[in-house]
């Protein structure tokens, strides 16, 4: 009898205190109201629908943490805990990994 394919190791819990960043194999395409996230390995879309959000994506990349990475996008503080969800949802779906401690993606 077939056996369904493994779906691969589980996505790491969200610490936004933790260095993320965006899966290798997910692309993004900028559009008026946000972003598309497409992941070429689990053929995943995702939508931002907020270009402040975007920004907070794709300052990730080389800030020590998630909360760094909104602070450096202008996130205000009162918004903080809904910015930090976006990016656990985003993490859950496997568009965002931890940083390892070589500065790559895990």
């Amino acid at each position: 009898m077939p056996t369904a394919p493994s779906p691969g190791p589980a996505p790491a819990a969200f610490d936004p205190g933790r260095a993320w960043d965006l899966h290798p194999r997910v692309s993004v395409r900028p559009e008026p109201f946000g972003a598309l996230l497409y992941h070429f390995d689990t053929r995943r879309l995702s939508f931002l629908k907020d270009r402040l959000l975007l920004d907070v994506v794709r300052a990730l990349d080389g800030r020590p943490s998630a909360r760094a990475a909104c602070e450096h996008a202008g996130v205000p503080a009162g918004s903080l805990p809904r910015y930090e969800r976006a990016l656990a949802a985003l993490a859950a779906g496997g568009m965002l990994v931890p940083r390892g401690v070589d500065g790559r993606a895990r």
